[in-house]
């Protein structure tokens, strides 16, 4: 989410605003309309989401708590991020330019909407890290300590987790910003979002690189740890599985087995990490190619919309893999169904 200013770079060659294979009309169309697509998945897949977990009381656990806060970070994406990249892309296409908005150079001295949306993004992907590996430590819980996952994983536990890695990821969002002048935030007409913005990379003093680094060491601990965990877990399912058909339920519990729901949980939240590890690696390459010294505009595109696409997989995966999610998410949309159909 950080990355140089390849505004200026773009401008400093005389090329246009429009610098993503999208200077026909029919091309700003297509990106507008995929935009505008995106939000309804957003919007629609985990507002489902959160009224299944939190209207039935079947998924009033922690688990379900960790889900909620997921789903409510990938709706703020939704609701704020993408948004604005839809007016900024009819500003495009009204105006042929991008939206000025930037602090860097003294281009634009006060407020914008960077200066909120930028930290949102940032703030809700942190808090979408932080939730998977403490969703990926509770299921490794419930599989590898069946007998004290109730007196380890407690209601007040996890919503203090949940409260603390909203307060600390969106800190971590506005570092750079309080840390280092050199850092700030601007509409980037590469990558169609509001970004964290640098000057000329060979001019940037060590403490900026610091400032710089602070993302993805953050992102590729959680994630190295979420994996790891996962391994484990896996590992200990795949023991488990052998001895599934062989073993009542009762058995398993009175002999401290995972449940047959634990360790289908658990493959659950296996995909889900996945998911999002496969979401999260453009980025990643794209912060290193930076680094470099790379411009990689048309990849800068797709590494942001491929993370901001992750914020409505959650429905698809609980949908596919859940089954009482996925009831109840039928049963919950049955009467608009019915409604549909009636008008029809």
């Amino acid at each position: 989410m950080i990355e140089p200013n390849t505004a200026s770079w773009w401008h400093s060659v005389d090329a246009p605003d429009c610098t993503v294979c999208c200077c026909t009309a029919t091309n700003k169309v297509v990106m507008v309309t995929f935009m505008v697509l995106l939000i309804v998945a957003i919007l629609f897949g985990n507002i489902v989401t959160l009224a299944v977990v939190l209207g039935t009381k079947h998924f009033h656990t922690p688990q379900g708590y960790l889900k909620a806060s997921l789903a409510a970070a990938d709706l703020a994406v939704g609701v704020f991020v993408v948004p604005l990249s839809v007016y900024a892309e009819v500003h495009l296409m009204a105006t042929d330019s991008a939206p000025q908005w930037t602090t860097l150079n003294s281009q634009l001295v006060g407020f914008h909407p960077c200066n909120v949306i930028g930290p949102i993004f940032a703030g809700c992907t942190f808090v979408s890290i932080t939730t998977i590996f403490l969703l990926t430590l509770e299921r490794s819980v419930a599989v590898l300590r069946p007998l004290h996952k109730d007196a380890v994983i407690t209601r007040k536990r996890t919503t203090i987790l949940i409260a603390l890695s909203w307060i600390g990821s969106f800190s971590l969002a506005v570092s750079p910003m309080i840390f280092s002048g050199e850092i700030a935030l601007e509409y980037n007409p590469c990558s169609r979002m509001c970004n964290y913005a640098l000057g000329a990379l060979d001019q940037l003093p060590p403490r900026t690189w610091n400032v710089l680094l602070l993302f993805p060491t953050f992102d590729f601990t959680l994630l190295g740890g979420t994996v790891v965990i996962n391994i484990v877990s896996w590992s200990s399912i795949r023991q488990h599985s052998k001895r599934r058909k062989r073993l009542a339920e009762s058995e398993r519990q009175s002999s401290g087995k995972p449940t047959f729901s634990d360790i289908k949980a658990a493959k659950t939240i296996g995909a889900l990490t996945v998911a999002f590890t496969a979401s999260f690696t453009p980025i990643a390459v794209f912060v290193v190619g930076n680094v470099l010294g790379n411009k990689w505009c048309n990849f800068s595109f797709l590494a942001f919309w491929v993370l901001a696409s992750s914020s409505c997989w959650n429905v698809v995966i609980y949908s596919v893999r859940d089954q009482k999610f996925r009831a109840s998410a039928l049963k919950l949309l049955r009467p608009l169904r019915r409604k549909h159909s009636v008008t029809s």
